[in-house]
């Protein structure tokens, strides 16, 4: 018998435990593992404006675990992991709740787009970036959207799951999404608590599970809505495996085709718009979070995140380098299926 040409007979127990000593001692393992491909296409990396932060510290210090990380954000920072983990271009985005800003989040909002584009130019081929909008204000958002997508030629724009008690499936955001469509834009769709649940378990940290469920309750009201078929030339990428949705799709769509106003007449029509949504594996690499997506959807539909600064490329890249994939999987969900949403970045 024989293990990649080598026979089983002449292998040693010496050889056995080094093997498992480069295995749990060596963490920058990973880092070779991802060398075939150095050319990833982040599509979840953040930007942390320094107008902003001043804004946003003492909220930041007292509700997120990572804020000392966030704090020291700087693009420099952004590009030494880029380089270091074989990421080619980021796409930043800022899912701040604007409307906390109040009269000033129209303001805000342009001056952290024009921030982004600025990054963007100066930094050639690194990044690109999700224009912000100030919802819940809609006529607001539709002249940023415009502003982002015409004038700073932004990658496409970004929302996030709810907005206080509002989810982007309420029909007031509805002429955002027509002119969207019409535009056939890429929205990212970042998670946030909603209003109801910052503090449902004392102790835990909001992004703990919130933004997961967050994630998921954001997906089941756009299916029940009709956002996603009544606006099917939009490109929607959600976060993180799309959280809990891989393992409740299938409760989630048997539903979907009881309820009068969702329109669908089977629940394997509800799972197809589920499965042409795009998802990121941004932190959700492990070998249950993985499998279960791989289970729900074709590879296709995945893209490489990290959540920089809130998190790190190497809480993302180990368990993606560790998951069983053809080579030609990988190259698709390190850079071939964010290049079919991005044409610009094709190399």
């Amino acid at each position: 018998m024989t293990l990649k040409g080598v026979s089983m007979s002449r292998i040693t127990r010496r050889d056995v435990i080094a093997g498992l000593c480069a295995t749990v001692l060596l963490p920058d393992l990973a880092i070779a593992q991802s060398k075939p491909n150095p050319r990833r296409i982040d599509v979840h990396h953040h930007t942390v404006p320094p107008f902003l932060l001043e804004r946003t510290r003492a909220a930041l210090l007292a509700s997120s675990p990572y804020a000392n990380d966030v704090i020291a954000w700087t693009p420099e920072a952004s590009i030494a992991q880029m380089d270091r983990w074989g990421i080619a271009t980021a796409i930043l985005s800022n899912p701040t709740q604007w409307s906390s800003f109040k009269d000033e989040a129209a303001g805000l909002c342009r001056r952290t787009n024009e921030y982004s584009a600025q990054l963007r130019d100066a930094h050639k081929g690194r990044f690109g970036f999700f224009g912000a909008v100030p919802l819940p204000d809609t006529d607001a958002a539709l002249e940023e959207a415009a502003y982002a997508l015409d004038t700073l030629k932004a990658d496409g724009i970004g929302l996030i799951t709810s907005y206080g008690d509002k989810y982007p499936s309420d029909p007031q955001f509805d002429p955002l999404f027509a002119e969207l469509n019409r535009r056939k834009t890429v929205v990212f769709i970042h998670p946030t608590a909603p209003g109801c649940c910052t503090h449902v378990v004392p102790g835990v940290p909001v992004p703990t599970v919130e933004f997961m469920f967050d994630v998921t309750r954001c997906i089941t009201a756009m299916l029940f809505h009709g956002v996603f078929t009544r606006y099917p030339d939009i490109r929607f990428i959600f976060t993180h495996d799309g959280a809990a949705l891989p393992m409740l799709a299938d409760r989630i769509t048997r539903n979907a085709t009881v309820v009068k106003g969702a329109g669908f007449a089977s629940q394997a029509e509800a799972m197809a718009v589920l499965k042409r949504l795009h998802y990121d594996i941004t932190t959700s690499t492990s070998p249950p979070a993985l499998t279960a997506l791989k289970a729900f959807l074709p590879v296709s539909q995945m893209l490489f995140g990290t959540d920089f600064p809130f998190l790190k490329p190497g809480d993302t890249v180990p368990g993606f380098a560790r998951f069983p994939l053809s080579a030609a999987e990988r190259r698709a969900v390190d850079r071939g299926n964010a290049e079919k949403l991005f044409p610009r970045l094709r190399a």
